[in-house]
C-alpha cells in the first residue's frame, strides 16, 4: 500500500486529492495546523480515513516528525496562504509560509526520505504581467503580488533540490481552479455564494470589482488528477495545468445568474473596493505538454463548473435554512 503526506488536506484541493488517493488504495496521512476551532468541512465525509499528524509548515522540526512518521512514498506540498488579496496586507505571513514552508518541506524530505516522490503547488500568479500569452512552462515569471513572489520562490527552491539532490521533485503550475469547496473569498464562489443569497431572498445586490478580468478556470477536482499523474512518471518535471480557455468575471456572473433565472445586471454593483492594487489582467495557460505527457484530461467545462457551484450553494442555503 502506498503512503501519501498531504499538507493543506483540508483545503480545496487537499480534499479532492485526498479523495482520489483513497479511491486509488492510499495510506493517507494529512498535516494540520493546530487552530483553535479546527475546519474539517471539506473532509467531514473521509476525515476518519484520514491519518492526522499535528505539523507547521514553518516549523521544520514538526516536518521532520511527520515524514518520520508517515515514511510517505509521495509528499504533495498543497499548503500555503492561498488567496491574493491577502498577500499585499500580510506579505510577511504569506512569505513564511507559501515560500520559505516549501523549503522547510523540502529539507525535511532530503534528510529523512530523499527518495520520496515530491510533488509542489505552484501557481499561474506567478506569470503575473505576462510577457506572452498562452503561458506555458518556459514562460518567464513576471509575478505581481507578494503571493506571485512567493510562489515563484517555492517553484524554484524545488527545481533547485531537483537538480541539485537528484530528488524526485516536480511542480504543477496551476491556473485558476474552482469548486463547491473553493473560500468564500474568491470570486468565483463569492458569485456562486451571493447569486444563491439573492435568489433565495435573503441578499439583493452583489458587490464586484473588476468583470472585466480573465482567467482560465477549471475543476479542482480535475486538476487533482493532474497532481497524481506528475508522480507517477519515470522522470521528474513541471507541468503547466489549465483549461486553454479564457472567460471573464462577467461571462461568470452571466452563466450563474442565468441559471437561476436572474437578470444579473439587475443586481451586480461594481465596487472599487474590490480592485488589486495591481492587477493581472489575462491569464491563460498552455496545457499541451501535460495532455501529451500525463495524458491527462479536462472532464468539467466551464459552463457546467458554474452551474455546479450554484446548485451546490443552493442547496446549502436550503439545508441551512431548514435547521435553522
Amino acid at each position: 500500500m502506498k503512503r501519501a503526506l498531504v499538507t493543506g488536506v483540508t483545503g480545496q484541493d487537499g480534499s479532492y486529492l485526498a479523495e482520489l488517493l483513497l479511491s486509488k488504495g492510499y495510506e493517507v496521512y494529512g498535516l494540520r495546523r493546530r487552530t483553535s476551532t479546527p475546519n474539517y468541512e471539506n473532509v467531514e465525509h473521509i476525515k476518519d480515513r484520514i491519518v492526522w499528524i499535528e505539523g507547521d509548515l514553518t516549523d521544520l522540526a514538526s516536518l521532520i516528525e511527520a515524514i518520520r512518521m508517515s515514511k510517505p512514498d509521495e509528499i504533495y506540498n498543497l499548503a500555503a496562504q492561498s488567496f491574493v488579496a491577502t498577500s499585499w496586507p500580510q506579505p510577511i505571513a504569506t512569505s513564511n509560509i507559501t515560500a520559505l514552508g516549501v523549503i522547510n518541506m523540502l529539507e525535511a524530505a532530503r534528510l529523512i526520505k530523499p527518495d520520496v516522490r515530491f510533488y509542489q503547488a505552484s501557481s499561474s500568479e506567478m506569470f503575473g504581467k505576462v510577457v506572452e500569452t498562452p503561458q506555458k512552462e518556459t514562460t518567464p515569471f513576471y509575478p505581481r503580488s507578494p503571493y506571485g513572489v512567493a510562489k515563484v520562490y517555492g517553484h524554484w527552491i524545488t527545481v533547485n533540490y531537483r537538480e541539485s539532490y537528484n530528488m524526485f521533485a516536480c511542480s504543477g503550475i496551476l491556473f485558476n481552479h474552482e469548486s463547491p469547496r473553493r473560500g468564500l473569498e474568491f470570486v468565483t464562489r463569492k458569485v456562486t455564494d451571493g447569486v444563491a443569497r439573492i435568489k433565495m431572498g435573503i441578499l439583493n445586490e452583489l458587490r464586484l470589482g473588476n468583470l472585466d478580468a480573465k482567467r482560465d478556470w477549471g475543476f479542482a477536482g480535475d486538476y487533482v488528477k493532474a497532481m497524481w499523474l506528475m508522480l507517477q512518471q519515470d522522470d521528474p518535471d513541471d507541468y503547466v495545468i489549465s483549461t486553454g480557455e479564457t472567460h471573464t468575471v462577467r461571462e461568470l456572473v452571466e452563466i450563474a445568474f442565468e441559471h437561476v433565472g436572474l437578470d444579473w445586471k439587475q443586481y451586480v454593483v461594481i465596487d472599487e473596493n474590490f480592485t488589486r492594487p495591481a492587477e493581472v489582467d489575462l491569464l491563460l495557460g498552455d496545457c499541451s505538454k501535460a495532455i501529451k505527457k500525463l495524458n491527462w484530461e479536462l472532464e468539467v467545462d466551464f459552463e457546467q463548473l458554474v452551474k455546479m457551484m450554484v446548485d451546490s450553494d443552493l442547496g446549502k442555503l436550503r439545508r441551512s435554512l431548514q435547521f435553522n
